[in-house]
């Protein structure tokens, strides 16, 4: 029987969230199916991966200097050379260190290596400690990766110059578009009235966790600047800034408008109601966040980075602002909800445009990459 084996670093957050689908095709093709990943569920008897039939718990961090990593290295190279699966498919940048790393021999007897980068840590704009660190390690691991697979354009530019066998791009991890039917009107006004909103609000929402790379401060500071009463923005996610984002809602008179939700599951269905949805990271791949949004049919207003502006066309599906410029936001909010034709038009945009980030579509183009490695 053929083997697979998908690593990542954690299970929770990365492979039940984005690659069940791929596992899944795998197994219907008869193949054995592992995982390898820590198990970051609170619970750990909740990890449950479908269509897994192994799963190895191995100790990876997301920090590179952490000394769990070697353990990890050395667990893994154990499982590699036990099992001599015909393909890995290695995620995220620990993950994929490690992995390539411990893959060596395996590979020289035939194991194919397929690398995913989410995206960079060395990016346009990113430290000089980032270029440093994860730059030439990328560059070197690059000669033990058969497949490199990049999902926005910065990164897929760059990836050319490194010597893996292959590179591909693909369009993300695939969005499942089915669940992203269109609210009727009673059951937009139901979301409105939950959430306490009146004919004359403007409902903006934005879904990232609460750290400093998703740059949320920015958001508050651009309400603060409309000086409109009825602009509401309801933030969907949890992190260590809640505190500090809160206190300067408080601090700029905002605390009304600004709504904090946590962590929710139903974002889809608040999506649905809403009116618009802002984004201001500092640093993507390709998010999720802003593809929901424009299934939902959202115009959107994100920050000028690599990723989003793979998915944001200037003035047609929102606009892109550089993440820091508080006035830019403002005035970006402002074309779009002083415009009720131009909302509209956007709107129709972004539907027909994120039909080819569909799960459909990137799994039509992810077998087409494992039959060549098969």
């Amino acid at each position: 029987m053929k083997k697979v084996l998908f690593v990542a670093t954690v299970v929770r957050l990365h492979i039940n969230m984005f690659h069940k689908p791929f596992i899944k095709w795998f197994h219907d093709q008869g193949w054995q199916v592992d995982v390898a990943a820590n198990n970051d569920y609170e619970n750990k008897e909740e990890c449950v991966i479908p269509y897994c039939d192994h799963f190895y718990c191995i100790p990876f961090e997301r920090s590179p200097f952490r000394k769990e990593n070697f353990e990890a290295f050395f667990q893994l190279k154990k499982l590699l050379e036990k099992e001599k699966y015909d393909i890995i498919h290695c995620h995220t940048p620990m993950g994929s260190v490690v992995t390539r790393l411990a893959a060596g021999k395996v590979r020289k007897n035939g194991t194919k290596v397929i690398y995913t980068a989410h995206g960079f840590h060395f990016f346009n704009g990113a430290s000089l400690i980032n270029w440093l660190v994860y730059y030439p390690v990328e560059r070197i691991l690059a000669h033990r990766t058969d497949l490199l697979i990049t999902m926005n354009q910065e990164d897929y530019k760059r990836s050319q110059t490194f010597k893996a066998k292959r590179n591909a791009y693909v369009n993300g991890v695939g969005l499942d578009l089915k669940k992203f039917v269109e609210a009727m009107p009673e059951e937009k006004q139901e979301v409105r009235r939950v959430f306490g909103l009146q004919n004359e609000d403007i409902f903006a929402i934005s879904v990232a966790q609460l750290i400093k790379r998703k740059n949320d401060i920015v958001l508050i500071q651009a309400v603060a600047k409309l000086n409109n009463p009825h602009f509401h923005l309801f933030i969907c996610g949890d992190g260590v800034q809640e505190t500090e984002l809160k206190t300067k809602a408080l601090e700029l008179g905002v605390e009304n408008q600004i709504h904090f939700l946590g962590f929710r599951k139903d974002v889809y269905k608040i999506s649905s109601a809403a009116d618009l949805f802002l984004f201001a990271s500092l640093q993507e791949g390709l998010p999720v966040a802003i593809m929901e949004a424009m299934a939902c049919g959202l115009p959107i207003v994100a920050s000028k980075v690599r990723g989003n502006s793979d998915l944001i066309d200037q003035g047609k599906g929102g606009y892109l602002v550089n993440p820091m410029d508080v006035d830019g936001f403002v005035k970006a909010i402002h074309k779009i909800t002083d415009n009720k034709e131009k909302l509209e038009k956007m709107k129709k945009y972004n539907l027909k445009k994120i039909q080819k980030y569909s799960i459909d579509a990137v799994m039509d183009q992810m077998v087409e990459l494992y039959r060549e490695m098969m």
